[in-house]
């Protein structure tokens, strides 16, 4: 009998557990990714969309400009005003061969500036607080910042990095399809 008392006080436990973390996120993180999406859509406003859209356009220009445009600046600025998933959205002004190389540079870009701009992906915020909350207790709370800074920065260059990778096996890709072609001709 005692083992299915302890069975039944065991298998409710997980939902108070499971309803204690969701009544400290209604009131604790949830609030603070509305008010920072809603501070952030203002600024869209500001700024403008089209300026934001020209944005795009010059990115998928050719030379060493458009490339940091493209896989440095343009993920940075997608990311952190359109946010995770619409940010992908943005290598729509880019020609065909650059859109695998934006999309890679964002879609790894969305983790990185969790720690200082959680509104960025607020669905995998808690990834970046489990893990910024297990180096806090064993460093302090002031190494959670630094930890926070330190991947925003390598994220920067990893994601520059992975762009011009993705780029390059895109056009050796299409380099190699083209030639299928040309030879079944």
């Amino acid at each position: 009998m005692d083992i299915l008392v302890n069975a039944a006080v065991w298998f409710i436990g997980i939902f108070q557990q499971s309803a204690d973390v969701f009544k400290s996120l209604v009131v604790g993180i949830i609030p603070l990714v509305i008010v920072l999406m809603t501070a952030f859509n203002a600024v869209i406003a500001l700024i403008g969309h089209e300026r934001i859209d020209r944005l795009g356009a010059a990115a998928g220009k050719e030379g060493i400009g458009g490339v940091f445009l493209r896989y440095l600046i343009l993920p940075v600025v997608a990311v952190f005003v359109l946010t995770n998933p619409m940010a992908y959205t943005m290598g729509r002004f880019l020609p065909e061969k650059f859109k695998a190389g934006f999309y890679d540079s964002a879609v790894s870009f969305v983790h990185p500036p969790l720690g200082i701009f959680p509104h960025v992906n607020p669905g995998e915020l808690f990834v970046w607080l489990g893990i910024a909350t297990g180096v806090a207790t064993g460093y302090g709370p002031q190494t959670m910042a630094e930890l926070a800074v330190r991947y925003l920065l390598v994220g920067l260059v990893v994601i520059f990095i992975r762009g011009l990778v993705t780029e390059r096996i895109y056009k050796t890709l299409a380099g190699r399809k083209v030639a299928e072609v040309a030879g079944e001709a």
